[in-house]
């Protein structure tokens, strides 16, 4: 069964059609590509698969592909090498992490050991760079570059800020090069793939860069604004762990006054509750929410001002609802 896409692609049944489609051939690829002789090897890189997920990436791959052919036998390999690399950083990520959850499940690194996470998502790694290279060179060296970015960002979010460093400057590069890269390459892979014109495969690079870290800033301000119900997930995650987000760095970066207390309280993790629930409370209640939502919401109408250049077809507007998707969820 393919994965349920984020948000509402009804803008055009045959488009919706040739979507759930190809995402239902990307996940018959991923199964097939990751099936290895060896039964562990199988049931640790389909533990993550298995778990869920909203193939974002592909879906952008296919949206992206709908500038031009988008029937070419390379755009579904081409979407499957992302999500492939896509679920590989997260069995990285849960080993550094030493994340016990993931997608509500156990890890991998909790239902193994840290060596066959980490080893599984090279295994992952693997198998995307075979399928990469019947893409051609130039696929593998835009590949190659993503990761590159990968690495940096994952590197430059372990490391911090350099001593006398812009907090935020650094945050954003992290958001770019560990979240946003890979979105981009989507856009990118996928009109690539499908033979659209050059302009337009860098139109679609450039406004998902810009729709990827929107997405990761949006993440970001609903782990504070969200209660578990609506999100899933525990709020002020990034507040317990000492993870200084965007609404964050805003109040840091302020004298407002009467903001000393939640200044304090910002200093480093926040390991106890009651300690926790004032946090949050005081950090919902501050302006910098609002501008970190405004933040978010100009990267979005950058995106959007992009993709109003392109070709005026029914891809074009499931992407701009996109955007419109990305606003509404932060609120």
């Amino acid at each position: 069964m393919s994965a349920a896409v984020p948000f509402d692609l009804r803008v055009d049944d045959t488009l919706a059609a040739h979507v759930q489609q190809g995402l239902a051939e990307v996940e018959s690829l991923l199964l097939e590509t990751v099936h290895s002789d060896y039964a562990l090897l199988t049931e640790a890189s389909e533990h993550l698969l298995n778990a869920g997920g909203k193939r974002f990436r592909p879906m952008l791959v296919l949206l992206a592909a709908q500038f031009g052919d988008h029937a070419r036998p390379d755009v579904v390999p081409a979407a499957v090498v992302l999500e492939l690399t896509h679920l590989a950083t997260l069995y990285h990520d849960d080993v550094m992490d030493e994340a016990p959850l993931r997608r509500g499940a156990a890890s991998a690194n909790s239902r193994w050991n840290n060596s066959v996470a980490v080893l599984t998502g090279d295994y992952l790694f693997a198998r995307a760079s075979d399928l990469l290279a019947d893409l051609g060179p130039e696929a593998v060296r835009v590949q190659a570059r993503t990761f590159a970015r990968l690495v940096r960002g994952q590197i430059q979010e372990t490391v911090g800020v350099p001593e006398g460093g812009d907090e935020l400057k650094h945050y954003l590069q992290v958001v770019g090069d560990k979240t946003a890269s890979l979105i981009a390459t989507s856009g990118q892979f996928g009109a690539m793939m499908a033979g659209a014109p050059q302009h337009v495969v860098d139109t679609l690079t450039s406004a998902c860069e810009k729709i990827g870290v929107a997405f990761q800033l949006s993440d970001d301000i609903l782990d504070v604004a969200s209660e578990s119900f609506q999100s899933g997930k525990t709020p002020g995650t990034d507040l317990r762990e000492g993870v200084r987000t965007l609404p964050m760095l805003h109040v840091l970066s302020g004298e407002a006054a009467g903001d000393e207390r939640l200044r304090a309280l910002l200093a480093g993790p926040i390991t106890d509750d009651a300690e926790h629930a004032e946090a949050l409370a005081l950090l919902r209640a501050h302006p910098a929410m609002e501008r970190a939502r405004s933040d978010t919401r100009r990267w979005v109408e950058d995106a959007r001002a992009e993709l109003l250049t392109l070709p005026d077809i029914s891809a074009r507007h499931a992407l701009t609802g996109l955007c419109d998707y990305v606003v509404s969820r932060t609120g």
